[in-house]
Parts: C-alpha cells; sequence; structure tokens
C-alpha cells in the first residue's frame, strides 16, 4: 500500500517522527530521488521500526546525501549515527539510527536490491518531491 505523506508518519518512540522529518528534509536539500518511507512496526521480525530509502545517480551524490543526513541529524537533534557502513565505494549507503535506518544507493544498486520488494508486507509511504516553481 503507497500513500502521500503528510502527517502519515505515526511517532511510536518519543524523536521518532522528528528523526525521520530530518532526514528526509536532508536528503531533499542535497536533491536526493525517489524517497520512500517503510513503517515496518507491524512486521513481526522487523530488524527497525522505520526504513527511509532514496538514491541518486552518482556515488558523489550518494555520499553528499549520506553525510548531509548525518550532520542535519547531530546539528538538529544531537543524535549521532549508531553506525555507517558503505563509504569504501558509495554504492550503498547505510546510517543506522537504531529505531531508524537510512539506506542511499546509487539508483542502479537500488533497482538491483530492491528493498521495497524485499520488504513488501511494509506499510510504504512514498514521499513527494518538492515542487520547483
Amino acid at each position: 500500500m503507497v500513500k502521500s505523506i503528510g502527517k502519515e508518519i505515526k511517532q511510536s518512540v518519543d524523536g521518532e517522527a522528528e528523526l525521520i522529518d530530518t532526514v528526509i528534509s536532508a536528503m531533499k536539500d542535497k536533491k536526493a530521488e525517489n524517497i520512500v518511507h517503510l513503517n515496518m512496526d507491524k512486521l513481526v521480525k522487523a530488524v527497525c521500526s522505520s526504513f527511509i530509502v532514496t538514491n541518486a545517480d552518482s556515488t558523489v551524490q550518494v555520499k553528499a546525501i549520506a553525510d548531509n543526513i548525518e550532520e542535519e541529524v547531530l546539528k538538529k537533534l544531537g543524535t549521532k549515527v549508531w553506525r555507517r557502513q558503505g563509504d569504501e565505494n558509495a554504492l550503498w549507503i547505510i546510517l543506522d539510527y537504531g529505531l531508524v535506518v537510512v539506506h542511499v544507493f546509487q539508483t542502479g544498486c537500488r533497482k538491483y536490491y530492491a528493498l521495497e520488494d524485499l520488504w513488501a508486507d511494509a506499510e510504504t509511504v512514498k514521499i513527494p518531491e518538492d515542487k520547483i516553481a
């Protein structure tokens, strides 16, 4: 089920919704594409509460998006990433914030790994792109 985002993201733990909003905003600041929130709350064996997934066409942009997320979350929320992986080749960078795990893919890798298909039972919220006037 795909819906458009408004305030549909539910806060299951204090600060989780604010973290998700900050991550999405930081992604948009660096022109991330196809941002999707996978709400994993209702899945029995989910490793976290939320996946935030996006992609970019170059490894340089993938790294810039991941760096901006980490910087903005630290600046706005004072929260450090627990673990970061994927900087070696920047094809898929993962930022682990505990309940929220962020995946920044290069476009081809996102298609190949198809996380949205793998976690198809999760509630999927497609984040609308900002309109340029």
